[in-house]
């Protein structure tokens, strides 16, 4: 079972407990009370996978800022809820995520774009169009109007976070596959590209040499004048080759190179 590390941010008041508990638990906390730390677990099945879900709800208040990096340095995938009731929650969140990058380092973190409190039509002064545009300037980042009250997209919003860190590392895994593969091609000596190509030139010297060897030795004993010259040639023939195929292993070295 695969331990998944989720955190969820936000101004104050926004709901983060509310819809944290309602997704562990199944229960919808009412009472406001102002959250340092909560932590929790659950274990869930994701895609036929058994997944053990620690998920940390944070501090809203500014006094704890500190411990906020802490968390999003440990957090595999990140919950960023404002609550629709509250345009001042949204201007918050825009300076989290920006944090969240500036620690991680990167672009690439899982992450949900949420906007609670969807059933207090009564008291929304942000809409569903607020949300799709922030969800657009930030990539395209999966955006869910919740309602911890009901339990509206509660669960779709932790899933699909989790959903996001299991693609991420599956990325990582085969890339470094892929790196452990291409290394061992680099230091594997069957593989490197001229070998068979050094050879058969090395054997194609070797041939030119022993075919003026023999020339070389039929001469000394004193044959025909008529094979003498076809020694001859044959000589010059093979040397005519050694040549060539010395200026081809040369071509083929400084290629490799």
């Amino acid at each position: 079972m695969r331990d998944y590390k989720v955190v969820v941010l936000g101004a104050g008041g926004v709901g983060k407990s509310s819809i944290t508990v309602q997704f562990v638990q199944g229960v919808y906390v009412e009472s406001y009370d102002p959250t340092i730390e909560d932590s929790y677990r659950k274990q869930i099945e994701i895609d036929g996978r058994a997944c053990d879900l620690e998920i940390l709800d944070t501090a809203g208040v500014a006094q704890f800022t500190a411990m906020r990096e802490l968390y999003i340095k440990s957090g595999k995938g990140f919950l960023l809820v404002y609550s629709v009731t509250d345009e001042n929650s949204l201007k918050e969140l825009l300076a989290l995520r920006e944090q969240v990058l500036r620690i991680k380092d990167t672009e690439n973190v899982p992450m949900v774009l949420v906007g609670n409190k969807c059933d207090l039509e009564e008291d929304r002064v942000l809409s569903i169009d607020v949300g799709v545009k922030v969800s657009q300037d930030w990539g395209l980042v999966p955006f869910y109007e919740t309602s911890a009250m009901y339990k509206t997209n509660v669960d779709e919003a932790f899933i699909d976070v989790v959903r996001q860190i299991m693609r991420k590392e599956a990325a990582i895994s085969a890339e470094k596959k892929q790196q452990k593969e291409i290394q061992k091609q680099q230091t594997d000596p069957s593989t490197q590209p001229g070998n068979s190509d050094s050879g058969a030139v090395a054997s194609g010297l070797g041939n030119s040499n022993l075919n003026i060897n023999v020339n070389a030795a039929a001469s000394k004993q004193g044959e025909p004048a008529a094979v003498k010259e076809k020694a001859a040639a044959a000589n010059t023939r093979a040397k005519q080759s050694n040549a060539e195929a010395a200026k081809s292993s040369e071509s083929k070295c400084c290629t490799i190179m």
